[in-house]
């Protein structure tokens, strides 16, 4: 018989990852890194067994049923990025002028950009994530899934394109391919 009154979620945890539960503070260690977030909701618990991790919610309304299910997944993508980490690549499009994309400390610089004077900078959010840049390709890495997403978006927002045709203005710099696999449940 299925208990209505609690709703559980779990994630396993591999070898090689530690987990550490510190109140509504979840660290979790591996060998790409350390990732620490903190889950305050009010209703839901975050607990860990020996070799799992459970999430969960007593007599839970709507919102705490998705909740449940939202801090399950944000657990598990710490998981597996401090496992095997996350990698994004993004190519580099240009028809009319000859764009150059550098990496300066924490921004990236994109230089003559539909013949522009000044360049376009890009924000590199955490200090887990490194751009590289190689002839017409980007790619970015880390261990922080939002922080290696949201560069990638800063990135392609710099180089959107106002005020003109999109049909015929396709330059930019836009993502190919995401890479992760998909853990096993």
């Amino acid at each position: 018989m299925v208990n209505l009154a609690e709703i559980t979620e779990t994630i396993p945890i591999p070898e090689g990852v530690t987990v550490t539960i510190d109140g509504s503070d979840v660290t979790v260690k591996g060998d790409g890194g350390e990732i620490k977030r903190n889950f305050n909701h009010n209703n839901i618990t975050v607990s860990k067994d020996d070799d799992e991790v459970t999430v969960s919610v007593a007599f839970p309304n709507k919102k705490d049923k998705a909740m449940v299910g939202t801090i399950r997944s944000h657990i598990a993508n710490m998981i597996y990025g401090v496992k095997h980490g996350f990698t994004y690549k993004m190519k580099i499009v240009y028809a009319h002028f000859p764009m150059t994309v550098k990496v300066k400390g924490k921004l990236v610089t994109i230089d003559n950009f539909l013949g522009e004077r000044n360049p376009r900078t890009a924000k590199i959010i955490g200090d887990d994530v490194k751009v590289s840049v190689k002839g017409d390709n980007v790619t970015i890495t880390g261990v922080n899934k939002e922080h290696v997403g949201q560069t990638m978006a800063n990135i392609e927002q710099a180089t959107k394109i106002k005020g003109r045709d999109p049909r015929i203005f396709q330059d930019g710099i836009y993502l190919v391919d995401k890479k992760q696999e998909e853990m096993d449940e």
